[in-house]
Formats: structure tokens, sequence, C-alpha cells
């Protein structure tokens, strides 16, 4: 670890920058969290809901599509049908609702909409990282930015370039946050697996195949602009990030180079998510 001829090794400056960048992130996880509970307690307090949003609530106290037509029904209704299914058949036309009147498979898919958003399901994770030998620089960098990229105050893109062992060239641009939750990063972090693009990122390219392709990422939408070049738009705030090299990244936006022996060009575009109301 240390040395009294050339002081500390760079494994330990690497464990000191990784313990750094983790407080970092869960300083900026506090105070984002704190951000989004007072833009909560604000817009309750002022009944700031998009419209669509406050005329769904209505279907959360109904647990069944029978309930939601039970509540259409007039005492008049069952006074004269006498029955409880004629009395539901009559609301379900729509004669007992001042606007249209839900069917069966619209008012389970619209109740269960308005109940993701309302009642948001906090989805675990496991920190893969955590353990690992993380002696290349990228797999530390990425290491670091897995949990808040895990937790969505972070969404950071991946650029990659690099050449196959017959000197073909592929590149792309990878959604850091859509590719944790949708492979296994174990066998990269533990197994020093390397990190290549897929013709499904957000972007890639094959020299050889003459493959380009862009595509839209759980979190990331291509934009094409005439001045520009190729812009991803964030699909939560809306934000523009910018890869050129030559133009600022974008609002809320940090661009960073990371140099490995593995790979020949590695940028990182980490972009700070703040979430609309």
């Amino acid at each position: 670890m240390y040395s009294a001829v050339l002081g500390p090794s760079p494994a330990y400056f690497g464990k000191c920058h990784i313990k750094g960048m983790h407080a970092v992130f869960e300083l900026l996880e506090i105070y984002l969290f704190l951000e989004y509970q007072a833009t909560i307690r604000m817009a309750e307090k002022k009944n700031e809901y998009p419209a669509s949003v406050e005329a769904d609530r209505r279907l959360l106290p109904f647990e069944s599509w029978e309930d939601y037509l039970d509540s259409l029904i007039e005492i008049a209704d069952l006074r004269n049908l006498r029955s409880i299914g004629s009395a539901r058949t009559i609301a379900a036309f729509g004669y007992r609702a001042n606007g249209d009147t839900l069917q069966e498979k619209e008012f389970y898919k619209r109740r269960k909409v308005i109940h993701s958003i309302v009642f948001p399901v906090v989805q675990p994770y496991v920190l893969v990282s955590e353990g690992a030998d993380l002696e290349d620089p990228f797999n530390r960098e990425l290491a670091v930015r897995e949990r808040a990229n895990r937790v969505g105050i972070l969404q950071s893109i991946i650029f990659i370039r690099h050449f196959t062992k017959g000197g073909f060239e592929i590149s792309g641009y990878i959604d850091y946050a859509h590719r944790l939750i949708a492979e296994n990063w174990g066998p990269f972090f533990k197994s020093n697996k390397m990190l290549w693009p897929r013709d499904s990122d957000l972007g890639y390219y094959h020299w050889r195949h003459g493959t380009v392709r862009s595509n839209i990422s759980r979190n990331y939408k291509p934009v094409m602009d005439p001045d520009r070049g190729l812009l991803f738009q964030n699909r939560h705030d809306h934000k523009i990030i910018c890869p050129d090299p030559q133009q600022d990244p974008g609002q809320n936006t940090t661009k960073q180079r990371i140099y490995s022996p593995r790979y020949t060009q590695i940028e990182l575009y980490d972009h700070v998510v703040r979430r609309k109301s």
C-alpha cells in the first residue's frame, strides 16, 4: 500500500477515489431526495396534479370493475329492476354516467397505471461491483456510478471505441442504467469481462459489417440535429446530452475521459436527473 521511496501505491489511490466518489453520490442522493419530497409536498398543497392523473384517481377506491359499476347505479335502478346484474348492465352501457363509462379492460388498464403512479413500487437491487477486485480504471469508474444509476439519480452514457482482433472498429453509446437492469454485470466486475457495444444500444457502429444503428433505450432517445449532430434526450427530465467533444455536454451533465489499457477510447457522460413533479 505504501512505499517509503515511491509513496502510496496506485491501488491505494484507487480505493480512496472510490470511497470519495461514493460519499459524493450519497450526498447527492440525499439532496435530490429532500428536493423531491419538498416538491411533492408543494404539489399536494397546491393540488398541482396533471388533469389526466387527477381524473383517474377516482378509480383507486374500486378493487374491481363491478365495484366501479356499482358506484354508478342509482337506487331507483335497484327498485325498478330488482336485479344487481341488470343494474350493472344499464351502468355498463353508459346510461348512468355523466361522461364515458369505462369498459372492463380499459378500467383495469387505467387503474393499474394510476396505482403505479400514486403508489410506486421500490425495486430492490444488488450492487454487483461490491467486493470485486477493481484494478482496471474503467471498472473502477463504473463501480462508483453503479448505485447512483440503479436508484435513478444518475443516468450515465458510456461511449466505447475499440477494435476486434481482426482490426475492425466497433463503437457505440451505452445507456449504463438500462444495461445494469437488462443483464448480469457480475462477469464484468469480477471476471474482467470486456464491455462491448451491442446493436440494441443507444448507438452502434460496426466497421466491417457496415452496420450503423440508433435505438431508444429505457432512459434516452437519440435525436439528430442538423447543426449539432447526434444528441440524446433524457426521457425523464427531457434534458439534452451532447456527445460532441467540441461542445458543452449539456445541463446537469459532466463528461470524463477514462484511460484504460484494454480499450481504445472511453468517454463517460454523467447526467444528474431532475425529475419533474
